[in-house]
């Protein structure tokens, strides 16, 4: 006498354990569309939005970097941007670390 849970199972019928296969892969391609619609498609519409604001940045535009650091533009490269974080204070960093473009006028007020 077993008392093992596979000597209890294999004992079953073989044709209900033999179901379609179509069903037992219904969950995984379920899964697969609702990962690709939560998670996979709206992070690569935030990423091509970025993207077009980086390559839109133009001299005179107020930034926040994604250190925090909130400055004027005082001229643009191919890969790196210089920012005026104050009066006679300039910082060098990436196109890509640009987060976002305040409107005008919102360095003042911070």
């Amino acid at each position: 006498m077993s008392f093992f849970i596979s000597d209890a199972l294999a004992q079953g019928e073989p044709a209900a354990a033999a179901g379609d296969p179509f069903m037992a892969l219904l969950p995984l391609v379920l899964f697969a569309v609702i990962f690709y619609f939560l998670l996979i498609r709206p992070q690569a519409k935030r990423q091509k939005e970025h993207r077009k604001m980086v390559e839109a940045l133009a001299k005179g535009d107020e930034i926040i970097s994604m250190g925090g650091m909130a400055g004027r533009i005082a001229d643009i490269g191919e890969n790196f941007v210089l920012v005026e974080i104050s009066d006679s204070v300039q910082v060098k960093i990436r196109r890509a670390a640009v987060e976002s473009v305040l409107p005008k006028g919102t360095l003042k007020e911070l």
